[in-house]
């Protein structure tokens, strides 16, 4: 009986991180076809979709595994270019966009799940610190060999170098797929707002069946305790790269929406480096460690509040860094978690109560 409350309690608190997001999304729909929401707002939708995976997939590693990654912009990358490569190949061999795109997803996805599963293997060897600049370094490792990296086509097949679009030697129909620093230009726009919600929905059932499951309950135990985990024979390296590759492919998944929203794509440091990385752990971190719900509303309100700030520009930064302030007391302060216990447990004798 207790074993059925558990799973229903769990698929409560499921049910209402899926239907907040779908009551978000709502009521983002309804302001954008009523013609309240700006068109820079606009432009910010399907980037914030991108964010919210991200934040929600980097919690898996922070929060579940309980290890401080910070190359997840990398894993980005390796998504953004490898589904924007294939998709301006397959422009015209796949001209049905919803097949393509689903494509491009899936090898994004793929790629960037390989590359956690290469770089895992070494580097989930170490702890903490460690493991944080080791991952900072592989970001920034990708993002330099993307800059560095000429592709083109022609009727001969692809040719590649490292030096510049001349050397590729290309017939006079050729083209330049990745240009180095000027990336990849012309991807087919693919990317919405819904396709970035179903997403999110995606992303939110893997890492929430994830957790609940007996694969995620052994992961939690290593963070909890890996000598204890060990004694009772989980195998560590599997579960803490079974983590770290599926937080990667999501990673990835967020760069093909990202990538697909774009006229060009390029990997500067703003939106590849480590920058971004800090950004998303930041993300994770204000909405509470371990706790999703909290990684998607963290994203929201730090991606739109700059934006929704504009109009008070002088003031823009000092309010952002006022709001992170008070949210990292509201989540962190002892005092304050209290209280949120407390207020928690009226709520719940309030409504056994009216029951």
């Amino acid at each position: 009986m207790s074993g059925m409350k558990k799973i229903s309690k769990t698929t409560k608190n499921n049910m209402v991180t899926y239907l907040m997001v779908l009551i978000l999304f709502v009521i983002m729909q309804i302001l954008v076809s009523a013609g309240s929401v700006s068109s820079l707002l606009q432009g910010l939708l399907v980037p914030l979709c991108a964010y919210i995976i991200l934040a929600v997939s980097l919690n898996l590693t922070v929060g579940i595994l309980g290890e401080l990654s910070l190359g997840h912009a990398g894993f980005m990358c390796v998504g953004a270019f490898t589904s924007a490569f294939f998709s301006k190949c397959m422009a015209d061999a796949i001209p049905v966009t919803g097949v393509r795109f689903f494509l491009a997803l899936l090898i994004g996805a793929a790629s960037a799940g390989v590359c956690g599963i290469l770089i895992g293997i070494p580097v989930l060897r170490l702890k903490g610190d460690y493991l944080a600049i080791v991952t900072l370094a592989f970001g920034e490792i990708i993002k330099n060999i993307v800059n560095i990296l000429f592709i083109g086509k022609d009727g001969n097949g692809f040719h590649f170098s490292t030096t510049d679009s001349r050397s590729l030697g290309l017939d006079a129909g050729g083209e330049v797929i990745i240009n180095g620093p000027q990336g990849i230009t012309g991807t087919p726009k693919d990317s919405t707002f819904t396709i970035g919600v179903i997403l999110i929905f995606v992303t939110l059932f893997i890492v929430l069946n994830l957790i609940h499951s007996r694969s995620g309950r052994a992961i939690m135990s290593i963070r909890d305790n890996r000598i204890a985990a060990e004694s009772v024979g989980i195998n560590i390296t599997k579960y803490k790269l079974m983590a770290f590759s599926i937080s990667a492919a999501l990673a990835g998944l967020a760069g093909v929406i990202y990538a697909h929203n774009l006229a060009t794509l390029t990997a500067q440091p703003k939106n590849f480096g480590y920058n971004m990385s800090i950004m998303i752990l930041v993300f994770v971190v204000l909405g509470g460690i371990g706790n999703i719900r909290g990684s998607i509303i963290a994203s929201i309100i730090l991606t739109l509040l700059p934006e929704l700030l504009r109009g008070l520009s002088d003031y823009r930064m000092l309010i952002y860094a006022v709001v992170l302030i008070v949210m990292m007391l509201f989540n962190w302060s002892p005092k304050a978690i209290a209280w949120r216990e407390k207020y928690t447990e009226k709520l719940k004798r309030r409504t056994k109560r009216e029951v």
